[in-house]
């Protein structure tokens, strides 16, 4: 099973997406749009640049490490959650390399 991306809609209203890897465990989560062809462009603009470093920023928390996917201009499409080491941080940039290109959505504000 591939991973996913869902479309859903936060408490404001507004349009977010998740990528999910094929044991369903959420590894990239979006901010919110004000429309879902925001959301959409973000979701291909993932999947176009998943495969290249340049599009990873990893920042070290209090409590863990955790990753910003960035967009060419340099806007964050997606955050990762926090993890509790470095290694396990970069096996989360490897599965959105991994996920995110051949990955199906899933459109739950249908």
């Amino acid at each position: 099973m591939a991973g996913k991306f869902e479309i859903y809609k936060d408490k404001k209203g507004e349009f977010r997406f998740r990528l999910k890897a094929s044991n369903g465990q959420i590894i990239l989560a979006s901010e919110g749009y004000k429309t879902k062809q925001s959301c959409k462009n973000g979701i291909t603009s993932v999947m176009k640049n998943a495969g290249s470093e340049k599009s990873f920023v990893t920042k070290e928390t209090k409590t863990g490490s955790r990753f910003n996917m960035i967009s060419r201009n340099k806007q964050v499409i997606g955050t990762s959650q926090t993890y509790k080491s470095k290694a396990s941080r970069n096996n989360g940039i490897a599965s959105v390399g991994r996920n995110a290109p051949g990955a199906k959505i899933d459109d739950t504000t249908a």
